[in-house]
């Protein structure tokens, strides 16, 4: 009974985990799946991480491509081509 009780003790959190560490690798690399973007209106086109809180965006919406900052602040556009 006492190997069973440190066998659970060591493995519970061992599970508990990898559950978690599954679900936040999960929600990371969710956004990276490709996504049937051909019907759409606006299409990502392609994003570029500057550093942990900044990236750019290339957006295109209506044959314009927009050049797009996204921080934690919020969204800017830097530049539109037609």
């Amino acid at each position: 009974m006492t190997w069973y009780i440190i066998k659970l003790i060591v493995l519970l959190p061992l599970v508990c985990g990898l559950l978690v560490g599954c679900l936040y690798a999960w929600r990371k690399l969710e956004a990276r799946l490709p996504k049937n973007q051909q019907t759409r209106m606006v299409q990502l086109k392609e994003t570029m991480m500057l550093s942990p809180g900044l990236r750019l965006a290339v957006i295109e919406f209506e044959g314009q491509k927009l050049l797009v900052s996204v921080s934690r602040s919020g969204v800017t556009l830097v530049d539109k081509q037609q």
